[in-house]
């Protein structure tokens, strides 16, 4: 199926986006994961397009995106504007909601925060954000911090000579088939002198400054209101422990959880699988509200 480019104006900047399907189904927002792209979608949202018209942006600093201005620094949270930008820009007043990993954080804090703009929310490997204990808070702080001060001395961009040397690195990097990369890194790279470098914000890899703890967590997600299925790969990702997704899917009512054969980019592929899961449970999750 193909896939239409737009571009969403921001304050500052732009994102860019890819979407699938007739305009006039209902809307679903895709939300990649941390150094993924709109890319990360190219199997899976074609599944999903005869039920929604699925807009997959690259967030922020992401993709072909806009990066910060010099000076400024990443955190999750900042990226509910844009979110809130891209409801705007299509006249939605609600959509659903389809998030992977970092993506699955914003789409369940968003569905948390603004209960009335969520129709339904899909998640694949996150429920909520990367959480910290308070007792390491001050640590984390100083770790940022210095990031930040070294951040002007970083060294160079690695260059690749082609495309096929960056999805190389990808596959090395994350367990990921070359055929399973490659939409990503195609779109995650761009061209310099002597070859390609990743397009995304180096100020991305640096460590946050806060984090907020567990049970904050807990009791934010008990604000979800939306119809939920969540897609977990098996094994479990080691940061997301099986005790603690599990206490954090008890705050959810009605959320339809299951368990496929994978890794973290299970949607990557396993697509079929993935959106076959997803579209029973928010069956079941709308049969049971």
């Amino acid at each position: 199926m193909h896939a239409a480019e737009c571009t969403i104006d921001l304050p500052g900047g732009s994102l860019a986006a890819r979407c699938w399907g007739d305009p006039a189904l209902p809307p679903l927002l895709a939300l990649h994961g941390w150094l993924d792209n709109a890319g990360s979608f190219a199997a899976l949202a074609p599944l999903l397009a005869g039920q929604f018209h699925v807009v997959a942006v690259d967030l922020r600093g992401h993709g072909r995106s806009s990066h910060l201005p010099p000076g400024a620094w990443y955190h999750y949270v900042d990226a509910f504007d844009d979110i809130a930008a891209v409801f705007a820009h299509f006249g939605w007043q609600r959509a659903a909601l389809l998030g992977h990993s970092l993506g699955a954080t914003l789409a369940s804090l968003f569905a948390a925060a603004f209960p009335e703009r969520v129709v339904e929310l899909l998640l694949m490997e996150g429920l909520g954000p990367l959480s910290g204990r308070a007792e390491d808070a001050l640590q984390r702080l100083r770790t940022a911090l210095d990031q930040r001060s070294a951040f002007a001395s970083r060294r160079p961009l690695r260059i690749f000579g082609s495309l096929d040397q960056a999805i190389a690195a990808r596959v090395k990097a994350g367990g990921l088939t070359a055929a399973a990369a490659r939409p990503i890194v195609e779109r995650g790279v761009e061209a310099v002198a002597g070859g390609l470098v990743w397009s995304s914000d180096p100020r991305l890899t640096l460590a946050s400054a806060v984090r907020f703890t567990e049970p904050q967590v807990l009791a934010m997600l008990a604000g979800i209101r939306a119809p939920t299925v969540l897609v977990l790969a098996d094994p479990a990702t080691p940061y997301l422990p099986e005790a603690m997704m599990r206490a954090r899917v008890a705050q959810v009512a009605g959320i339809r959880v299951s368990h496929l054969p994978g890794h973290h980019h299970v949607h990557l592929v396993h697509a079929e699988a993935v959106a076959g899961n997803l579209l029973q449970g928010l069956d079941a999750a709308l049969d049971g509200k």
